[in-house]
């Protein structure tokens, strides 16, 4: 029986080498799991990438590692968002990590199971991976940052809140390793899927068209957010009418009631999902202001 770690070995850097022009060595794609994931269930057959790169049908959640040529002993995990309906790999997750990569990073792009593809775990299948995700990178490094666009920003921010939530039975050792973090960067996030910002795809995916106000305080980042959250980075343009502002004011002010250091950088336009940002523009500005912030926490 060939289970989803091996399929995973054998293809994946065929994969990559089609849809970044770079073939990766097996080292570089690192399975989440021993085998296959908690609960079980779960898609068959390829994954699928879309022309601009997006992934869905993930079979095989995994970290991919890039290698900066001088690395300063840091590495930062990366979510790409899609409404948990796909992942950004092509617009956000690989521009970011090679960008990462020239400034001495290691990077690590996380491809999490999608709530909507059959696993048994359902709306904890992303945030298990998430956790198994920090405690991989952890075991490989000296300091662990996590980086998350629109939803792979709630992921992450979610994780992030909760690393002593056990989501999942464990599994090995390594799941002995709390699943804490260094420092958060979220861009565009979905932070609170309460009323009123009830609309996008992640309140869909996670809780469903009918949750309780209670299932939806229980999937929003801000009510988790203690004096021990790391020191948080914000990024959001004025104009995002997918992702409301209100998430990262809501983040900001929630972090500064809790003594939590948190840094909002306010881009006057961009709209959503703009990844780094294209040269010239106001979206283009978060990247080095987020590299400064991470210098300066030491």
């Amino acid at each position: 029986m060939i289970t989803r770690r091996r399929l995973l070995l054998a293809t994946g850097a065929t994969v990559l080498s089609m849809t970044t022009g770079k073939l990766f060595a097996r080292d570089d794609i690192i399975p989440l799991w021993p085998e296959d994931p908690p609960g079980g269930g779960g898609p068959s057959g390829l994954l699928r990438v879309s022309a601009n790169g997006s992934w869905s049908n993930i079979v095989s959640p995994a970290i991919q590692r890039f290698r900066p040529e001088n690395p300063n002993g840091e590495a930062v995990l990366i979510a790409a968002g899609g409404g948990y309906k796909w992942i950004g790999m092509g617009r956000e997750a690989w521009p970011v990590a090679r960008w990462l990569n020239a400034n001495g990073y290691t990077a690590y792009v996380l491809s999490y199971r999608l709530p909507g593809e059959k696993w048994q775990a359902g709306h904890l299948a992303p945030l298990q991976d998430a956790q198994r995700a920090i405690r991989l990178v952890r075991s490989f490094e000296r300091k662990v940052h996590v980086l998350g666009f629109s939803a792979g920003g709630h992921l992450l921010g979610m994780a992030a809140a909760r690393p002593d939530f056990d989501s999942y039975p464990a599994q090995d050792p390594l799941d002995e390793v709390v699943p804490k973090v260094d420092s958060v960067g979220l861009i565009y996030p979905v932070i609170t899927l309460e009323a009123p910002y009830q609309h996008t795809n992640t309140h869909l995916m996670m809780v469903g068209k009918n949750a309780t106000p209670a299932e939806e305080a229980n999937w929003s980042v801000q009510n988790f957010v203690t004096h021990n959250y790391p020191p948080t980075f914000l990024a959001q343009a004025e104009d995002d009418h997918t992702s409301n502002p209100y998430n990262t004011e809501l983040m900001r002010d929630t972090c500064r009631r809790m003594r939590v250091p948190v840094e909002l950088i306010e881009l006057s336009s961009g709209g959503h999902g703009f990844g780094l940002g294209k040269a010239g523009t106001p979206a283009a500005l978060w990247d080095q202001a987020y590299t400064r912030w991470l210098d300066h926490l030491g």
